[in-house]
């Protein structure tokens, strides 16, 4: 063998938890905000809060978490953004399949 072995990165992807919905980005509105479909079928305007407006940068295609507000069931917070190799281990376990029929 090499003196170097490549290291294949094995990241989990983040599942959703109570309250949190895939989305794909639709296209980027302006002032840190995203449109984007969600897995229940919704259209919705994500925030993108403070703490990750210079960290986590989003284009159109990109898959989020999104947590859907109490009072504005139009409207969301991003509160993750998922990674290539993350949006693959989702695809195969089946849960992009309602996202990607919606197709725009």
């Amino acid at each position: 063998m090499s003196g170097k072995e490549e290291k294949t990165e094995i990241k989990r992807a983040r599942l959703p938890g109570e309250g949190e919905l895939i989305a794909k980005v639709l296209d980027i509105v302006g002032d840190d905000r995203v449109r984007a479909i969600c897995s229940d079928g919704k259209i919705r305007i994500c925030r993108i809060p403070g703490r990750f407006r210079k960290r986590m940068w989003i284009r159109v295609g990109d898959y989020i978490l999104v947590v859907p507000w109490e009072f504005q069931k139009d409207k969301a917070d991003v509160v993750y953004r998922y990674e290539k190799s993350e949006v693959e281990e989702l695809r195969k376990a089946g849960l992009l399949k309602t996202i990607e029929e919606m197709s725009f």
